[in-house]
Order: C-alpha cells, then sequence, then structure tokens
C-alpha cells in the first residue's frame, strides 16, 4: 500500500479525531524514523514522550517477544508474573506501597480521582469530594478527566461534566481560594505539558504540600508525560523534595504498548478493597514485561545524562533569534517563539526531516532520552533554519 493510498483510506475509515501530518512511517531505529518513500527523519517527538529509548529498542523488543511467546493475555482474575515484577520495581524505586494499573494516563487518573474521593468518604463521610487542579492542566480525554482538566477549549460538546472540580492559577493564593471544607485533594502537573510544557514554581509547590499535609488533603501527582526519566529524574516530584499521596505515570513506561500506573503511597495504599476499581486490560503481561525492560533501565547515570543533554540542547536553542524563551525541564522542553506560529514551525521541520509537536502556541520537543549529541546538533540546525533570525 503506498502512501496516497494510506492517506485517502485513513480519511474514509478512521475517524476524523486528528489532525495528522502527511507522512506514514514504516520503519525505525533509534532518534530515526522511515517514512515509505525511504526518507528519513529526527523524531523529537517520540510518539508524545512514549519511545523513550527510541523506536525499535532491542531490550524492549526481546521481552515482550518472549512474554508474547509464552501468554499474550488472563484477566485481572489470576496472577501474572510480569505484572508483580513491574509493581514491585514501582514500589521499590518510588517507595509507593501499592500500584494499580490501568491502560493509558486517563486511567490511572480516573483511579486517582476515586482513590481521593474513596479515601475521604471512608474517613470523612459523604461530601468531601471536591478535587482542586490547575488552569491550563491537561488530565485526560474520558468525561473525569476532561472535568479535572483547566482548560475552557476541552470543556466544549460534551457537557454536562462532573461537579467537583475547581480550576485555580498555579500560585498559592488562588489554590487556597479554591479550597473548600468540601476538598479531598489537589491534582497537578509538574510540568504542564499540553499547554505549552511550563514548568511549575518550587516555592509553590513545597508551599502547596504543606498545606494539603495540615488539611488532610491528597496531593496527586501526575507524571504521565514527565514520568519515568523524561524530566532528568525518575518522577519529576523528586526533583521538587516533595511526597505525594498518589502518582501517576503511563506513556514511557510501556515503552510503545498501553499501560498506565496509579501508585499508592502510605496514605493511600490500603483505600482500594475487591470490586472497588478494575480493568480488563491493565496490567497485560505483555505490556508489562515491556514496562519491566524500561523501568530497570532507568537509573541515576541516565538520569545524569538527560540532565546533561537537556542543558545542552536548551543552550543552543536559546540563541536561535526566532526564540523568545525556552521552557521545561529534562528532555521535555518547550520554545515560545517571537513570530513564527507553531504549527507553520512543525509543518516546515517536518518538510526538512525533523518531527516536532505543538503545545498551544509553542513548539514542544520530547526526544528519546538516548538521543545522541550529533542528533541534538542537527536538530537544533533545523529549527535555526526554520525559525531563523
Amino acid at each position: 500500500m503506498n502512501t496516497q493510498t494510506v492517506f485517502e483510506e485513513d480519511k474514509e475509515y478512521i475517524a476524523g479525531t486528528y489532525r495528522r501530518f502527511p507522512v506514514a512511517f514504516q520503519s525505525g531505529e533509534g532518534a530515526v524514523l522511515t517514512d515509505a518513500e525511504g526518507k528519513r527523519y529526527l523524531d523529537f517527538g517520540s510518539g508524545i514522550a512514549v519511545n523513550i529509548f527510541g523506536v525499535n529498542d532491542e531490550a524492549w523488543k526481546q521481552a515482550v517477544i518472549a512474554q508474547v511467546n509464552q501468554i499474550q493475555h488472563t484477566s485481572n482474575l489470576y496472577y501474572t508474573q510480569p505484572q508483580v515484577e513491574l509493581a514491585k520495581l514501582l514500589c521499590e524505586k518510588t517507595g509507593a506501597k501499592q500500584v494499580f494499573f490501568g491502560n493509558r494516563g486517563a486511567e490511572a487518573n480516573e483511579c486517582a480521582i476515586k482513590v481521593a474521593r474513596k479515601y475521604s468518604s471512608d474517613r470523612y463521610g459523604a461530601g468531601r469530594h471536591e478535587i482542586v487542579t490547575l488552569k491550563n492542566s491537561f488530565h485526560g480525554r474520558t468525561i473525569a478527566t476532561l472535568s479535572a482538566t483547566g482548560q475552557e477549549a476541552f470543556h466544549r460538546y460534551f457537557g454536562p461534566f462532573l461537579e467537583g472540580f475547581s480550576y485555580a492559577e498555579p500560585n498559592l493564593a488562588s489554590t487556597l481560594s479554591c479550597m473548600t471544607d468540601k476538598t479531598c485533594a489537589v491534582m497537578i502537573e509538574l510540568v504542564q505539558g499540553e499547554s505549552g510544557v511550563r514548568k511549575l514554581d518550587e516555592d509553590y509547590v513545597k508551599a502547596l504540600e504543606r498545606v494539603c499535609r495540615e488539611r488532610d488533603i491528597l496531593l496527586i501527582v501526575d507524571e504521565v508525560q514527565t514520568g519515568n526519566g523524561r524530566t532528568g529524574y525518575l518522577y519529576a516530584y523528586e526533583a521538587y523534595g516533595i511526597a505525594p499521596d498518589i502518582v501517576t505515570t503511563a506513556k514511557g513506561l510501556g515503552g510503545g504498548l498501553p499501560l498506565g500506573a496509579c501508585m499508592l503511597f502510605a496514605k493511600t495504599e490500603q483505600v482500594l478493597g475487591p470490586g472497588a476499581h478494575g480493568s480488563t486490560f491493565g496490567g497485560n503481561p505483555v505490556a508489562c514485561a515491556g514496562a519491566v525492560s524500561i523501568l530497570s533501565r532507568l537509573d541515576e547515570p541516565l538520569f545524569l545524562e538527560v540532565r546533561g543533554k537537556s542543558a545542552y540542547l536548551r543552550a543552543l536553542l536559546s540563541k536561535i533569534g526566532g526564540v523568545e524563551e525556552v521552557t521545561g525541564m529534562g528532555l521535555m522542553i518547550g520554545l515560545a517563539l517571537k513570530e513564527k506560529k507553531a504549527a507553520d514551525v512543525a509543518a516546515k521541520c517536518l518538510e526538512k526531516g525533523l518531527l516536532v509537536l505543538t503545545a498551544h502556541e509553542r513548539v514542544r520537543l520530547l526526544p528519546p532520552l538516548t538521543v545522541t549529541k550529533d542528533e541534538i546538533d542537527a536538530a537544533v540546525k533545523i529549527l535555526s533554519e526554520v525559525i531563523g533570525a
């Protein structure tokens, strides 16, 4: 099937929910993807922060194949070794006590919302169910996680949305004004990826943690995009020196297969009991086997390497004349542009063989954690040509 046929049949048979770039990929290796015509592209999107070890990662691939050759699925009515191995690794590396597995970030966040409300209901009774999130946040596309998302653009067409959510500016005064005696949790992303790669202020986050402790309000950190080494730490909350009650993650954890995790720490470890929550495919043994391969290779030497690459890349990007500001953390980077539109830059970069993403009015860069210095130099050269002085 040639590329044009793929475009035409996609348009005919697949729901038109995506604004796709005009390219169909067939193969790849590391930070390079190849289309049907043999053109090569530097991948600075990583499948939206999923392929953290690049495309066609051999260790992940062999772990997945080995599990496929044994059993591809049972159900959560039975035990499986890969799921236990992954949960143990997550708990050992983070200090979490229990893990619930779903298929994606939205499911992990759904679980977090349910845990927060049940914790409060068990402890205080009905009525203490409200959750404060932040303006410009993004927590998923289910009705509950859209309700939690603090962006008006996502609150169209699908109403009525769930009650019990309020949206604060990312500062303490605004967050406190949203808290009431009905508040059970505050849910934050430490780097708001979908709204422009905006990093939260450290003093604000630490002050928020103190307030939550004082009021027995759960602190939920959404690490769907920031997690699994993306920011130069296993999870971004470590860089802030805080201890959340619930941490959610997905994307890079599965290495390319659908997998989300909701990690429950000391205060929340006993909240879920039999029948309180569930998922048919959550913790699928093939996905978990791949994730064990991913997580076992996420260590401090790699995180130091990511932070070094981040500093190098940010220094180069800041010298591009058309770049107004470089934001983000680790290899999760946003570019605010002086004049050009992010969508136009992304389209032009594609023509020149570089894949970048957008986030509102900003260009977003999410290269594999294994990206090389030469690949960074090549990407910056294209960005310099496209963005200009």
